[in-house]
């Protein structure tokens, strides 16, 4: 199995994108950590299944808007399982607000979740890969809207923008110690973020026309991905970005 023996923090594991990585990484092997904060019904349940299967999981109680909420987590990775080996910095909202009309509360709130969590997650396996003394990879699911911007969602789009060149720095900081940062950034993902969308027809195929492969990725397409780079055989990638996009991002209207 290509993940045998590692262990993998998956921040926002209980649904969507996360929960698609966190059952792919445990199929390969892997260790799994998976934060909650009030439900922790839906991290049991997928535990749960993680077992039934084989697996390994354990679930933390964390707010991964505070930094030492995400410290918390690495340390019970380590309690759990002895050491860390990969970071999935994947949690994240959004709001679908402009700049005319986005509040300091929602904004904060983004950049909380999307950015201030990746940064200390960053920081705190960085910091247990250094004790660990062999290395180790730190994978944000980043967006499209890294390098899109994406009008009406526009503090969405400051932390995924913050996120790209976070994963560039520290990549680069980084790379003496022997570890890796990279980004995935998927186009759109049939999720619960974009569940309103799904349901209206004519927005979904509107979506769906202007995505060259004329369809919205599933969860798993994009945790394959997660579980390739886990795998070491990415070995030489750095502070760079992975697009999953089905090529949306190239889309024109053939001017």
């Amino acid at each position: 199995m290509l993940l045998s023996g590692k262990t993998i923090i998956v921040t926002g594991g209980n649904s969507g994108i996360g929960e698609g990585i966190v059952v792919a990484a445990a199929a390969e092997g892997a260790n799994i950590v998976i934060d909650y904060i009030s439900n922790p019904e839906e991290t049991t349940e997928i535990i749960a299944k993680i077992e039934a299967a084989g697996g390994k999981a354990v679930g933390v109680q964390a707010d991964v808007s505070k930094a030492a909420d995400l410290h918390t987590m690495v340390a019970a990775a380590v309690e759990a399982f002895g050491r860390l080996d990969v970071m999935v910095n994947n949690a994240g909202v959004e709001t679908r607000t402009g700049i005319l009309d986005t509040t300091e509360e929602q904004y904060q709130r983004v950049l909380d979740i999307n950015l201030k969590s990746a940064f200390f997650g960053t920081q705190f396996a960085a910091k247990q890969f250094i004790a660990q003394g062999d290395g180790g990879l730190i994978i944000n699911i980043s967006s499209v809207h890294e390098d899109w911007p994406m009008p009406g969602n526009i503090a969405y789009c400051v932390s995924k923008g913050g996120t790209r060149m976070l994963t560039r720095t520290a990549g680069v900081e980084l790379g003496k110690y022997g570890i890796r940062s990279v980004n995935v950034a998927p186009g759109a993902v049939a999720t619960p973020i974009n569940a309103s969308t799904m349901a209206d027809p004519a927005k979904l195929k509107d979506l769906n026309d202007a995505i060259p492969l004329g369809r919205l990725a599933e969860p798993n397409e994009i945790a394959d991905l997660v579980v390739f780079l886990a795998s070491g055989k990415s070995a030489y990638m750095t502070a760079t970005t992975v697009f999953v996009d089905g090529g949306i991002m190239q889309g024109s209207v053939g001017l």
